[in-house]
């Protein structure tokens, strides 16, 4: 079993978002051992945004692009290389301004790629990505899952199924910074939510 974990919190380790996955991780590891995992920081590592030198890059065939251009594209071979080979992701989605970090966003255009990851056929949309088990962790400082400022969730889980990955859990820990005991009860829900996931 492989697998991948994304940490797309600006605050890398002392996040909460980074913390609840490593707890998550190590719970399906007691389960299986023997598993492989890879963790990518996106705060730590971050990946270019998709831009119109990564467009045209990504637009030319391999055996005409330049070394910079093949460079470019190699970038976002290994993170597609990556998800490719994780049978479990844990990913990480703390809110910021109502979104997701531009981090995470940076991820997911470099791991869609047509005829790689989705494709359209006779019968429509196909996602290539298929066969995967999904938890997105969700933080937040107020509480919006369920309303209409989670925007996120929906947004996740319609480019995830989009590349194939539909077996999808959100683990949310949410109120984080509404002040008195709102942060602590947050934390024991999600620790709850992630105990039975991994039990």
């Amino acid at each position: 079993m492989n697998i991948l974990q994304i940490n797309s919190s600006i605050r890398a380790e002392n996040a909460y978002s980074s913390r609840l996955a490593d707890n998550l991780v190590a719970g399906l590891r007691r389960q299986t051992p023997a598993a492989q995992l890879v963790v990518r920081d996106l705060a730590k590592t971050p990946h270019p945004f998709l831009d119109e030198t990564a467009l045209i890059a990504l637009s030319t065939p391999a055996e005409q692009r330049t070394p910079e251009q093949a460079q470019r594209v190699a970038l976002d071979d290994a993170l597609i290389a990556e998800i490719q080979h994780a049978d479990i992701v844990v990913l990480t989605a703390p809110m910021y301004n109502f979104g997701i970090p531009a981090q995470l966003k940076a991820w997911i255009d470099a791991i869609a790629r047509a005829k790689v990851t989705f494709q359209y056929t006779e019968n429509g949309l196909e996602g290539l990505l298929k066969n995967k088990q999904v938890y997105v962790i969700q933080t937040a400082g107020g509480k919006h899952s369920g309303t209409e400022t989670d925007s996120q969730s929906t947004y996740l889980r319609t480019v995830l199924g989009f590349l194939g990955m539909t077996d999808v859990t959100f683990i949310y820990a949410e109120g984080l910074a509404m002040g008195g005991d709102a942060e602590q009860l947050a934390l024991q829900a999600a620790a709850t939510q992630i105990a039975a996931l991994a039990a």
